[in-house]
């Protein structure tokens, strides 16, 4: 029997980590951030000079892209570990050079469908929290439960600087909104596996809510589906 899967998804900076994160958490279930692999790639394509719209060598290299994610080790913020080749790149993926370029990659179709097998492997050990931009319509269409976080483009503007500030890398407000304006377009109009909510997921809206007003709707959410099914 297959287990259950609660899929996240939602537009860049809208909480997704971090509510995903403290809703494993909750559950002890599994918790899987499938950005962290487009960005680990993006990284990637940075230090070896590969264009990031280079369909072909990006898909290669995500064929063999060798990312170990696991629970933090340091307390500095961090959601998870992340480690390709044994170094830890866990904030060097969120850099603002990867932030750039991190959208085109994931719109190439080759590169997409070369993570999915991945991307599935990593949630198939036991029941997972699972967060992307297409786990409810692409990576797994039979999510247990499928949930969809919003938030204003501004107000995820302004998490992020915040967020960037924290990290030592302060940023203008303006730049980090076109930046994220900019990725909302690159996400929502690619041709394969656009950024949208499945058919059947339920919608939250993030804004004026705390991480744990919103993962206490969604275990809300997932405590009813169960009742339902039991």
């Amino acid at each position: 029997m297959r287990h259950p899967i609660i899929a996240i998804d939602g537009p860049a900076a809208v909480g997704k980590t971090t509510v995903g994160r403290r809703l494993a958490e909750r559950l002890g279930w599994t918790f899987l951030d499938t950005g962290v692999l487009y960005r680990a790639l993006a990284w990637r394509a940075l230090q070896d000079g590969v264009a990031p719209n280079d369909e072909a060598r990006l898909a290669a290299m995500a064929r063999g892209l060798e990312v170990q994610v696991s629970r933090p080790t340091i307390a500095d913020g961090r959601d998870a570990d992340l480690r390709l080749g044994g170094r830890d790149i866990t904030w060097e993926i969120r850099a603002p050079a990867v932030d750039r370029i991190v959208s085109i990659v994931a719109a190439l179709p080759a590169v997409r469908a070369a993570l999915v097998p991945a991307q599935r492997r990593a949630a198939a050990a036991g029941p997972a929290v699972v967060v992307g931009r297409d786990i409810g319509t692409v990576i797994f269409p039979d999510a247990a439960l499928k949930v969809f976080l919003l938030a204003r483009p501004e107000e995820r503007a302004r998490r992020r600087a915040r967020d960037l500030a924290a990290r030592g890398a302060p940023s203008e407000p303006t730049a980090v909104l076109a930046d994220l304006q900019r990725r909302d377009a690159l996400d929502s109009g690619r041709a394969h596996a656009p950024l949208a909510a499945a058919p059947d997921a339920v919608s939250i809206d993030t804004e004026g809510r705390s991480v744990d007003e919103v993962v206490a709707a969604v275990l809300r959410l997932w405590q009813a589906r169960h009742a339902g099914a039991g």
